[in-house]
């Protein structure tokens, strides 16, 4: 999540275990809720999320509206404080190749 340290919550796996049975298969946006529920116990809100996708395939494009209001949603932010972009490395590293993905993401905290 995008602002484990922003908030001072540790590291994601101190509360998404991966060989906790209970996270296995569990939605991303399940996740989010989650992560949203800390930050406002201590007191956090979301001010903006910038992120940045990294993948040659699939084409995520037309998927970008759909996981803005998603996210909007989750966090209770307008949407025009949510930016989703993608980008692809032209064939590079393990992303190019086809081996996997990157993110990368900046959010503000109140």
């Amino acid at each position: 999540m995008l602002y484990w340290g922003a908030a001072s919550l540790g590291d994601i796996g101190q509360h998404f275990s991966d060989n906790d049975p209970k996270w296995k298969n569990v939605s991303s946006l399940e996740l989010l809720n989650h992560t949203n529920k800390l930050i406002k116990a201590k007191g956090f809100r979301v001010g903006n999320i910038d992120s940045t996708l990294i993948l040659q395939q699939p084409k995520v494009a037309r998927y970008i509206p759909k996981m803005r209001n998603l996210i909007s949603e989750i966090l209770e932010i307008e949407i025009d404080r949510l930016s989703i972009k993608a980008t692809t490395t032209e064939g590079l590293g393990y992303e190019g190749r086809g081996e996997g993905i990157s993110a990368q993401a900046i959010c503000l905290l109140y």
